[in-house]
C-alpha cells in the first residue's frame, strides 16, 4: 500500500468517526424541515386523517377540506400497510413551486418501505410560514 492509499483509508475511516462529513454541508432548516416533515408523516402513518389536516399549512387545508382529505389518506394508505422503514432521499429549499406564490419551500422525499409495498417515495412539499413553522403543505406518494 503506498503512502497515499493509506492516507486515503485514514481518511474515509475516521472522518466520519469526528464528524466531518457530509452533515457538515447540510442546511441547518433541513434538519428542521424533515423533523416537521417525519412528525406529519407520523400522523398519516396512523392514519389519523383529521390531526394530519389541522397539523398542516394554510395552503393544504385551502385546497381540500378535512372531511375530503381524511377520505382521500383511508383510500391510498390502509391498502400499503403498516410502515416498515422511512429515509431521507433529499431536502431542497426553494423560493417558488408550481402553483403557489413566491415564499420559502422545502421540497423532501423520502424512500418508504411498507408491509406491502416494499419501495416508495414520499415527497413532502413544507412552507415556512408567517408564524416562522414549517408545515406540510403537499403530499404524493408513489
Amino acid at each position: 500500500m503506498t503512502r497515499r492509499q493509506a492516507m486515503l483509508v485514514v481518511t474515509a475511516c475516521c472522518l466520519p468517526a469526528i464528524g466531518i462529513g457530509p452533515a457538515l454541508a447540510q442546511d441547518p432548516r433541513g434538519t428542521i424541515a424533515q423533523k416537521e416533515a417525519r412528525n406529519w408523516l407520523a400522523l398519516t402513518d396512523r392514519g389519523d386523517g383529521p390531526a394530519s389536516w389541522r397539523a398542516a399549512g394554510k395552503q393544504f387545508q385551502s385546497a381540500i377540506t378535512a372531511d375530503k382529505w381524511a377520505d382521500s389518506l383511508r383510500m391510498v394508505r390502509p391498502p400499503l400497510g403498516a410502515l416498515i422503514e422511512r429515509s431521507v432521499l433529499s431536502t431542497q429549499f426553494m423560493k417558488n413551486i408550481p402553483g403557489a406564490p413566491d415564499g420559502d419551500y422545502a421540497v423532501l422525499e423520502f424512500r418508504a418501505s411498507f408491509a406491502n409495498k416494499t419501495d416508495s417515495r414520499e415527497t413532502i412539499s413544507l412552507e415556512h410560514e408567517a408564524d416562522g413553522a414549517w408545515r406540510v403543505i403537499g403530499y404524493f406518494i408513489h
